[in-house]
């Protein structure tokens, strides 16, 4: 009986430690790319470059809080699977819209939007683009106001 319990209690309390894999990130960081079409801190690893069979590229983009992406749009579209975080989404004449971790983004071509971190959390997303029907079209910086809105 003595031997069951501590089992027992053995079991529930490795049950209840985080597994070492989950305090790790799948990817490396990557690169912190230069503040030329955002704000804040941005860090970008390509995991697969588009090339003649798999014709869309995949990145990893990680944000610190307050990071954003100036407004834009992708001639073939672009979908967004937030691995980690709190972010924002929001797409032209739309609302801003809360993004969090286990949730996909679907930005359809030519729609021009932004997305990027909360101001006191960070975001990471796994993108994925179509390049055959062209590279991003960078537009205009969010402004503050529109940043900090309420949703």
């Amino acid at each position: 009986m003595k031997q069951a319990l501590y089992v027992a209690i053995l079991l529930v309390a490795t049950l209840s430690l985080p597994a070492a894999a989950q305090e790790t990130p799948i990817f490396p960081k990557g690169e912190k790319s230069p503040n030329v079409h955002h704000v804040g801190n941005v860090w970008l690893h390509e995991l697969n470059a588009a090339d003649s069979i798999f014709t869309y590229g995949t990145s990893v983009a990680i944000f610190d809080p307050g990071a954003r992406l100036d407004w834009h749009s992708h001639p073939g579209g672009q979908i967004l699977i937030i691995t980690e975080g709190v972010g924002y989404y929001q797409e032209k004449g739309k609302p801003k819209q809360i993004v969090r971790r286990g949730e996909v983004v679907k930005c359809l071509p030519g729609v021009e939007h932004w997305h990027g971190a909360t101001p006191d959390r960070g975001v990471t997303y796994i993108a994925t683009s179509p390049a055959q029907k062209g590279k991003t079209i960078w537009l205009h910086r969010v402004t503050n106001e529109a940043y900090n809105s309420v949703k």
